[in-house]
């Protein structure tokens, strides 16, 4: 069992880490911004307040510790998102893991920020009230795309541990 619950950790933060490069070479290479998981923070941060919504995530207040916060939450996540896929397909896929349950999951994925967060700091759902909507559900889409692929390459490396 701890075993297990080890694997589905690396196989989270492996995934994440691989989100993290492809944000990163999208930025060295192409200029596009990246996610500002700071954000991600003052949300979580608010919570406790009793709100759960904001009209612009960016001109709420900040919060002590949100980047912190924020980076925690975007990892822990990541390894929520792990468990959610062993659990679906069964341990076994650690040991064996194939590409089609993996990308499924990452595309599965897309749904919180879609229908959860985007809405929460303020963006509409799907990013409908930001600048330009399509490329942002696209970025997104393409983002936990990654992720899933993520979750298949991690998953590969662990199983050969």
């Amino acid at each position: 069992m701890a075993e297990t619950a080890f694997r589905i950790l690396l196989v989270g933060v492996g995934a994440t880490l691989v989100m993290d490069f492809w944000g990163w070479l999208l930025r060295r290479v192409y200029g596009v911004s990246a996610p500002d998981y700071r954000l991600v923070g003052r949300w979580i941060g608010h919570m406790p307040r009793g709100q759960f919504r904001h009209d612009g995530i960016g001109r709420a207040p900040a919060v002590p510790a949100e980047a912190l916060i924020g980076w925690a939450a975007h990892y822990g996540i990541g390894i929520a998102f792990a468990l959610g896929l062993v659990t679906a397909v069964g341990t076994g896929w650690l040991q064996q893991p194939t590409p089609v349950p993996a990308v499924f999951a990452g595309l599965a994925t897309v749904t919180l920020p879609y229908f959860v967060m985007q809405p929460a700091f303020g963006l509409g759902i799907a990013g409908a009230r930001t600048p330009d909507p399509t490329a942002a559900r696209l970025r997104s889409l393409i983002t936990h795309l990654v992720f899933g692929t993520g979750l298949y390459i991690a998953a590969r490396l662990v199983a050969a541990i």
